[in-house]
C-alpha cells in the first residue's frame, strides 16, 4: 500500500517555512475509525509507493462488514502501512495475518502493533504470493481477506487465483484499485465505492465451492 502525497503548491503560493512541517505530518498520519483502539493515530512511514486506505474508506469497509469482526480471522498479504489490519484487530478479529516486504513498512507496522499490543496480528516479512501458497498448502482458512496491492501490477488477479483456498466459506474479500474492478468468473462484487481516485469493492463468491488454484 503507498502513501498519498500532497500535491506541490502554485507557484507563488508555498506554504511558509514554519507551516511545512505540520503540514507535512498531517500528510503521513492516518488514525483507527472504530473498535478497542478508536481515534488511536498511526504513523505512516515516508516509503516510496506506501499509500494508506483513507479513514472514510476503512469507515465504509468496516460498516459493510457490520463493525464488529469478532471471532474472526483476516488475512493482509499486501499490508503496507499495517492500517487495514490494525482496524480488524481493533475491532475483534482473533487473528490478523499479514504480509509486507519492504524494510520501512515493515519496521512502522511492527512499532505500532507494539505500542497497541496487539497479540492477534501475526506479521510476516516477505512476498505476498509466496505467504499465500504457504498459507494455502497448510489448510489455513480465513473469513475476510483484505487486498490493498501497489497499483497498475496486475497484482489482484494474481491473489484472486489462490482465495478459493484461502477464503472460508462465506467469507468476504476487500478489494482496493485505481479503477472499478470486475471479479473473475465465480465472484460477484456485493458493495461499491469511490473516493478520489481509489476504488473500493466487497467481493464474495457466487457459490461455495473451493477450487484450485491454476
Amino acid at each position: 500500500m503507498a502513501a498519498r502525497r500532497a500535491s506541490a503548491p502554485a507557484a507563488g503560493l508555498a506554504a511558509p517555512p514554519a507551516a511545512r512541517p505540520a503540514a507535512q505530518r498531517a500528510a503521513h498520519r492516518v488514525r483507527i475509525v472504530g473498535g478497542a483502539w478508536k481515534r488511536t493515530p498511526l504513523e505512516v512511514p515516508d516509503a516510496p509507493g506506501l499509500r494508506p486506505t483513507p479513514d472514510r474508506v476503512r469507515e465504509t469497509l468496516f460498516n459493510w462488514l457490520g463493525q464488529a469482526l469478532d471471532g474472526r480471522a483476516c488475512l493482509d498479504p499486501f499490508a503496507g502501512t499495517g492500517a487495514l489490519g490494525l482496524e480488524a484487530a481493533s475491532r475483534g478479529a482473533r487473528r490478523v495475518g499479514r504480509v509486507a516486504r519492504d524494510r520501512v513498512a515493515l519496521a512502522g507496522i511492527r512499532a505500532a502493533v507494539a505500542r497497541l499490543r496487539a497479540a492477534q496480528v501475526e506479521l510476516v516479512a516477505g512476498d505476498a504470493f509466496e505467504a499465500m501458497e504457504r498459507l494455502a498448502r497448510g489448510g489455513e482458512r480465513f473469513d475476510v481477506v483484505l487486498l490493498d496491492p501497489p497499483f497498475g501490477q496486475g497484482l489482484l488477479e494474481r491473489a484472486f487465483a489462490w482465495l478459493p483456498r484461502l477464503l472460508a466459506a462465506g467469507g468476504a474479500v476487500y478489494v482496493e484499485s485505481e479503477v472499478a474492478f470486475e471479479p473473475p468468473s465465480g465472484w460477484r462484487v456485493e458493495r461499491r465505492g469511490r473516493a478520489g481516485r481509489v476504488h473500493y469493492h466487497l467481493v464474495r463468491r457466487d457459490d461455495a465451492s473451493l477450487g484450485e488454484p491454476p
